[in-house]
Formats: C-alpha cells, structure tokens, sequence
C-alpha cells in the first residue's frame, strides 16, 4: 500500500518576495515584481520589463561561503539553494555533519531550464577557440543542469537519489510528482523538490525574438495586463525559485511537523505535438486527459475541486485553458472553482513557474485565501463566457480551502497536475 505523502517544509525565492513571510504578505496584497530593466531597452528588446528577486550580498553569505562564492556566477543555481534550503530548515531538519555519515533516507529532485547561462556566457566571453581549456574548474558545476541539486546535495549531505528535471514551465510541478511517488513507494523518508530558473538577457532574449512577451507596458511595468485579462498582450518574463520539503503522513506526525497539505496524487502526460499541439502550443486534449488522470489517481471527484491555481500566462492562450479546465471538470458558470494565476505579479519564472506557483497555492489552502488576480478587470470575453467573473477575484478572498489543484503546461507539450488536500 502507497504511503501517504504532506508536505512539511516551504522556500521561495520570487520576483515579490524572498522567504515565506514576505512573499505571503505580498501575494495577498497583490505586490507586483515586475519592472522596467534599462539594459533590455538599449539591447532594443521588444519587452523591456522583467521579474527577477532581489539578494543581497549578505543575504548570499547566509548560504554560501567565502571560497563557494567565489568566481559564483548562476543566479538560477543561487535562488534554488536559497529556496531549498529554507524549505528544509522550515521542515526543522537539519544537515549531516561533516564527519557525518550522508542522510540515506533523504533525496532531492530540483530542476531548471537552461542553467548558470551568466556563467558560460562570461566564461566564453573572456576565450576563443583555440583556448577553450580556459573556460575554468567552477564552470562545470554552474552551468550543468543538475548543478542546483548538486548543490544542495552537498550543504545538506543528502543520501538517497540526488537528481534534477528539465521540463520547461511545468518542471517544477513535475518534480513535486516524482518526489511523491518517491516517498509513496517508500524509497525514501524525505524528498526535497522544487525549481529554478536564471534571468536577464541571454534568458529572455529567445522569448522576445518569439514574440510572446508583452511590449505594450513598457513605460507602465505596474500596468501590465494580467493573466484572462482581453487586454493581455504576452507575458513578462521572470525569474526565482521554489521548494518544498516530502515526507510521509506517518513520519511527520511522528515528529510533530507542520503539516502544510497532503499531496493527493497528479499525473504528467504529453500532447504528442498533434491535434493541435506544437513545440509552444498545447494539446488541449492531453490537458484534459492530464486534469482527468490527476483526479483519478487522487481519488477525488471534480466536485471536490475548490480551487484551481492555473498556468495562465497573459497570451491567446488563457481562454483554451480556462475552457479545458471547464470540459475536464465539466463545470461551468458559478460552479467552476476559484482560479487565479501568480504571473500577473511575479511573470513567467519559466521553469521555476510551477514551483513558486506551487508555493502560492499550498500557502493559500494552509491559511484559507485566495490572492487577487492582477490587473485582470476587464476579463477576456471567451472567459466569461465559461466561467462566472466572481470566481476571478481582484480582491483578497479570505475563505477556507480543502482540496486544490494546480497544473503546470510547458514547451514540447509537456504538462503536469497535482492534487492537494488540508489535513
């Protein structure tokens, strides 16, 4: 029999908010993250605008030391450790000791996108061809897409599987999925999961030349049209990390842990890039089967589905999932659930999209809100036509919550739903 799986620790490291308590502050009141970036207007970017977190260099020493931070340069690498390791001191665990056996019982799985690219970009940079030996020892380490769990691996001594994921926007949703079933199964006591993703120009440059970022805002960045809005243009591109700390039910109470929420089960499935689907663009019948199978395996009806923490990301695409949402639930009007989406504050975090998101929503079934939906007044008609406009919220809702969903889609047709509960 599968073990039952919660959620005991929580790290976040976004556009609005670094650690817990300010990040839940500024969702709740609805803090936008993004901003105007001088250096995107003079690379004549399309979207000047950008989300990424604010650290400082004391803030970095309270992770790395003197000699790790030397020659440190992936901002993506920086916001997943700071991310998980919060997660894991929040779960009050604590590392092995040096002279320590490794934690056997504890594996991670962070993933990214395209890791520590500030870092090879600076290492290229400064060589030619003839000289690529010169690229340094440290580049290796940045720029590796497992270099964040490595990482981690090695400030807390962790034992077990110690691995990364790469699924482009719903990565950090399927990495909460692996570890569950990891724990599930009972291949291990504790699983630390979650995301990252880098930022800036070399990041951002491919989504400008795609032309599915926003340039209507760029004199405006508190302005810009949030996720189901009929104004929404593109999305604004972001940055940060997200983490969460797995163990089973029976070993948390076991130790008195905070509980956050139970993860009911999910499933990841991919569209195939037919009937409709593409390298960029979803399968809508795959995005159905992916909500269905979520349901399925959590065992839980769509009736029990409250609310609905979604991917939406401010492009032609928000009504195609609102109406995928409606069909696989078969809901509509006043009863389709609450739903927002965090990307009116904090953008796309790309790859850490599905984590930090994940963060928002078990934040809001553990303290009984739902943060407003940005910018969002004038709703797309297509939307209103499915769904009733009080269940998209401008407003803090203050309302207890049991059982959410959050779903994650990405680039290659990838998608990703988890299903949680309060205990």
């Amino acid at each position: 029999m599968k073990k039952r799986v919660v959620i005991t620790g929580l790290g976040i490291v976004s556009p609005n908010g670094v650690g817990i308590p300010a990040f839940t502050k500024a969702i709740k009141k609805g803090v936008s993250g993004i901003q105007f970036f001088p250096e995107l207007r003079d690379l004549n970017f399309s979207c000047q605008l950008g989300a990424m977190p604010t650290i400082s260099e004391e803030k970095k020493r309270e992770y790395l030391s003197e000699l790790q931070l030397r020659n440190f340069n992936s901002s993506g690498i920086l916001y997943g450790i700071i991310a998980g390791m919060d997660a894991f001191k929040d779960a009050k665990l604590e590392p092995a000791k040096n002279d320590d056996e490794p934690l056997w019982d504890l594996g991670i799985i962070f993933g990214s996108g395209t890791s520590g690219v500030e870092k090879f970009r600076e290492a290229i940079y400064k060589i030619d061809d003839k000289n690529v030996r010169r690229l340094g020892s440290n580049s290796v380490a940045q720029t590796m897409t497992s270099g964040v769990s490595a990482y981690l691996g090695g400030l807390i001594g962790a034992g077990n599987m110690v691995t990364a994921n790469s699924s482009a926007c719903a990565t950090g949703t399927e990495s909460l999925l692996m570890g569950y079933e990891h724990i599930a199964n009972g291949k291990a006591t504790y699983m630390l999961c979650g995301s990252t993703s880098d930022q800036g120009p070399y990041i951002w440059g491919g989504f400008d030349a795609m032309k599915v970022t926003t340039y209507k805002y760029n004199n405006t960045p508190k302005k810009v049209a949030g996720p189901m809005s009929a104004d929404a243009s593109g999305f604004v591109p972001g940055s940060g990390a997200g983490a969460y700390l797995l163990e089973s039910l029976e070993n948390a109470q076991n130790r008195g842990a905070t509980i956050y929420a139970e993860i009911l089960g999910g499933a990841i499935n991919n569209g195939g890039q037919r009937g409709g689907g593409s390298m960029t663009a979803p399968n809508s019948l795959a995005i159905q089967k992916c909500i269905k199978h979520a349901l399925k395996d959590a065992n839980i009806s769509a009736s029990e589905i409250e609310y609905i923490n979604g991917h939406l990301t401010a492009t032609i695409k928000d009504p195609d999932e609102i109406e995928n949402w409606s069909i696989a639930l078969d809901r509509k009007g006043n009863d389709f659930p609450y739903i927002n989406s965090l990307k009116g504050m904090v953008g796309h975090c790309l790859a850490a999209s599905g984590s930090i998101e994940i963060v928002s929503a078990i934040l809001q079934l553990y303290e009984g809100f739902i943060f407003p939906n940005v910018n969002c007044e004038n709703l797309h008609p297509r939307i209103t036509e499915v769904i009733s406009q009080e269940r998209i919220s401008t407003k803090l809702v203050k309302t207890s919550l049991h059982t959410i969903a959050k779903a994650s889609f990405g680039f290659g047709d990838v998608n990703a739903c988890a299903i949680f509960k309060k205990i």
